[in-house]
C-alpha cells in the first residue's frame, strides 16, 4: 500500500514531527511505502507532489490546525485524526486502514 500523510500541530514543532515519525515507523513496519509532509513553524516540509497524491491508496491527515493548500487533497481517500492519535496509535491506525481498504 502507498500511504501519504500530512501532520500539523498547533505550535508546528514537536508534535508535528513526532506524528510524522510514528506514521512512518508504523507504515514501514507493516511493509508499506510512506511519505509524510509536515506543516509547521517553518512552513511546508517534504511537500507531497501531485504524483505522490495520485499514486496514494490513502491520505492520513494528522492535524489539530487548518492545513495549507488542502485543495490538493480533493478526490483522495483520506482519514482525519488528531495529532495525538497518530503519535499514540499509529500502528493500530495503519491496521484499521488495511482492513477498511480490503473491504472496499
Amino acid at each position: 500500500m502507498k500511504i501519504v500523510a500530512v501532520t500539523a500541530c498547533a505550535t508546528g514543532v514537536a508534535h508535528t514531527f513526532m506524528a510524522k515519525r510514528a506514521i512512518e515507523d508504523a507504515a514501514k513496519e507493516r511493509g508499506h511505502e510512506v511519505k509524510v509532509e509536515t506543516q509547521g513553524a517553518t512552513g511546508i516540509e517534504d511537500e507531497l507532489s501531485r504524483k505522490d497524491l495520485q499514486e496514494a491508496d490513502i491520505l492520513i491527515i494528522a492535524s489539530d490546525v487548518k492545513l495549507a493548500r488542502t485543495e490538493r487533497f480533493e478526490g483522495i481517500k483520506k482519514v482525519n485524526i488528531p495529532v495525538a492519535a497518530a503519535i499514540k496509535n499509529a500502528g493500530s491506525l495503519i491496521k484499521k486502514i488495511e482492513e477498511k481498504l480490503k473491504e472496499e
